[in-house]
């Protein structure tokens, strides 16, 4: 076993924080919680840092540690959201013969040519109903809709199953376009 420079893992804060927290703002939308997973990176390294044997940059140790930090972050919000689950079960908007409940059932959008990316109006009640979904819901409709990243990508980085994934994008999607269709397609104008 090596033996580690006392100082090293202070370099390394001065050194890294900024491009890991940045990262982590990306990941998770959250400054307060990046802060956090970055603080908890530094810790597990120094936990770990007879483990660190430079087979690998010290950036690349540090985002891998991040990188796992926010995965199990993720994980533990999605086990801890049974009360979305309940609320959010597809049972609750279908009939047994696969149609709509008429109180879920959404208004039909409007067909008028419009561009509604360029609307900043839209765009703060987009926001706003992304930001009630539960955070992987959320991370799952950015990624795969903003970013055009594949689900096995997506899968990948928050630590899910594919059949999971699918489940989430499909109740992330209804809750969308509810709140979408109340806050703004069917909200009048004043």
């Amino acid at each position: 076993m090596q033996q580690q420079n006392p100082d090293l893992l202070t370099i390394w804060v001065r050194e890294y924080t900024s491009d890991l927290l940045s990262w982590a703002v990306v990941k998770t939308s959250d400054l307060a919680l990046a802060e956090d997973l970055v603080q908890d990176t530094f810790l597990a390294a120094a936990e770990q840092m007879d483990r660190f044997r430079n087979e690998s940059q010290p950036r690349t140790w540090l985002f891998g540690i991040l990188r796992n930090k926010i995965a199990d972050h993720f994980r533990k919000t999605f086990r801890d959201q049974n009360r979305i689950e309940e609320a959010l079960n597809s049972e609750a908007f279908f009939q047994s013969t696969g149609g709509w409940k008429a109180e879920f059932a959404p208004a039909p959008w409007p067909d008028e040519e419009m561009d509604l990316l360029d609307q900043p109006d839209f765009i703060r009640v987009l926001k706003r109903c992304l930001e009630m979904l539960n955070p992987v819901m959320s991370d799952c409709i950015r990624m795969r809709f903003l970013e055009d990243r594949k689900g096995e990508s997506i899968c990948q980085e928050l630590g899910i199953a594919a059949t999971n994934y699918w489940q989430l994008i499909h109740r992330a999607k209804l809750t969308l376009r509810n709140c979408l269709d109340r806050n703004w397609f069917n909200h009048d104008a004043t």
